[in-house]
């Protein structure tokens, strides 16, 4: 419960923070209506209980034996229709029946024991098979010509099922009237919501076209809510490229100081021993590449807030024309399947030093072809491909290839740290490298990156 409340966007809590006060609104509303419903529709039903009750008992006199023989003068009334719901009876203090109406005539009902004059009941009750009803019944005591006193109860019982129907229509016609409400504010809820919501939207797409380098703050009016946010976030925006643009000039600065401390050691060295000499400049070189290439990452970090993106393809073909150059004694084809729509998120130099590292790795190993493929994969990811057809890496050494200093075979020229630099670079970018083998026969390292 409590990862699912974590993952509910803040639109889909607002939704249900609405949604349960107004479920229990319209579910106490309809509750509250159906019981005041059925109060009335009793109280109702107990009128017309006690009118029928006062008609039959105005309709009645007693004659000299003390029988009962009320008048019905409507031949239509439901007292004289057989089974027509509603029955009525008289009785006297011996519980001996004086009057039965013709609608009660062969059913079998309990009326109740006799009341003393005065007395007034009302109750529930089954009757087998015709279900639920409901009895009011009354004592009186009556005087006959001689003063006689003749004590009688009057009891009239009446079907519930028209009730039931007329409770079953309301219940229906409520739960249509609140659902249809209900939706209702739903919409109108959720229209409210959206347009309460927009300037998060806003602030939500103005903060990814910052990452994706395609805007360099948070312009537009803001609500006062996000007005703080805006500002504390354009405030940290221009410190973080104030700091990436001041850390680049010191260590800038840096490399070029340096650059003549190295200077110095190359003059320095006796040329009367060329062979020591070429040794020297050769680290010293070495020397002077790690320390720009070291400040250049420094400098850059991986990916910052506000990057700009950098198209993939220019870069590839700069790189294809450079190493056609340096390896002009090579039979060497470079082919590029790269589509000019992919971008990747990061600094350009470092495009550069990761591309670079690995196609020039490629065109020394190769037996003459190189490949470059670039994709897009999951979503925000860039992937890179670089393949040739040479002897490839093997299996035990395709991890420790990837270790500073270290080349899987010592006769051919470099310091075993290009492969070392690009695993570096694109640990900082929150990539991976991987080392496979190429449907070309050799090797195959893929690299995923950030995609702009």
């Amino acid at each position: 419960m409590l990862t699912l409340g974590m993952t509910l966007s803040v639109r889909q809590r607002l939704l249900l923070s609405g949604l349960l006060p107004l479920l229990l609104l319209l579910g106490g509303t309809a509750f509250l209506l159906d019981l005041r419903f059925r109060t009335l529709s009793e109280a109702s039903l107990r009128e017309q209980l006690d009118s029928q009750l006062v008609a039959l008992i105005a309709a009645s006199d007693p004659d000299e034996a003390g029988r009962v023989n009320p008048v019905i003068e409507d031949a239509e009334s439901r007292l004289a229709l057989p089974q027509s719901g509603l029955y009525a009876r008289v009785v006297n203090r011996l519980d001996r029946v004086v009057w039965l109406s013709p609608s009660a005539e062969g059913i079998d009902i309990a009326y109740g024991l006799p009341l003393i004059p005065g007395e007034r009941s009302f109750r529930y009750l089954d009757v087998p098979g015709r279900g639920s009803h409901a009895a009011v019944s009354r004592g009186l005591r009556w005087e006959d010509a001689r003063r006689r006193r003749i004590d009688l109860t009057f009891t009239v019982i009446a079907s519930l099922d028209p009730l039931q129907v007329q409770l079953h229509n309301f219940r229906r016609e409520l739960l249509g009237v609140f659902v249809l409400l209900g939706v209702m504010l739903l919409l109108v809820g959720a229209v409210a919501l959206r347009w309460a919501l927009r300037p998060l939207r806003n602030l939500a797409g103005q903060i990814t076209a910052v990452e994706t380098g395609q805007g360099d703050r948070l312009d537009g009016t803001w609500p006062q809510e996000l007005r703080g946010v805006v500002t504390n976030l354009n405030a940290l925006l221009q410190g973080e490229r104030a700091r990436i643009t001041r850390y680049r000039d010191t260590l800038g600065n840096l490399a070029h100081s340096l650059k003549t401390p190295l200077a110095v050691v190359r003059a320095s060295i006796d040329r009367r021993d060329d062979a020591q000499a070429a040794t020297i400049n050769a680290q010293i070189d070495t020397m002077a590449a790690l320390v720009d290439h070291h400040l250049k990452r420094a400098a850059s970090g991986g990916v910052t807030v506000g990057q700009r993106a950098v198209a993939l393809l220019p870069v590839a073909q700069d790189l294809r024309s450079a190493l056609l150059k340096v390896h002009a004694t090579k039979d060497l084809s470079i082919e590029l399947s790269i589509d000019d729509t992919l971008q990747f998120l990061g600094e350009r130099d470092d495009l550069y030093e990761l591309l670079g590292n690995l196609m020039d790795n490629a065109s020394k190993w190769c037996s003459g072809r190189v490949r470059v493929r670039a994709a897009v994969g999951e979503p925000g990811r860039l992937l890179l491909q670089v393949e040739d057809d040479g002897p490839g890496i093997p299996e035990q050494d395709r991890q420790r290839v990837l270790q500073r200093g270290v080349r899987a075979d010592e006769r051919i020229p470099g310091h075993g740290l290009g492969l070392a630099m690009v695993q570096a670079l694109v640990d900082d970018y929150g990539g991976s490298l991987v080392c496979a083998v190429s449907e070309l026969g050799g090797a195959s390292l893929q690299l995923q990156l950030p995609a702009g």
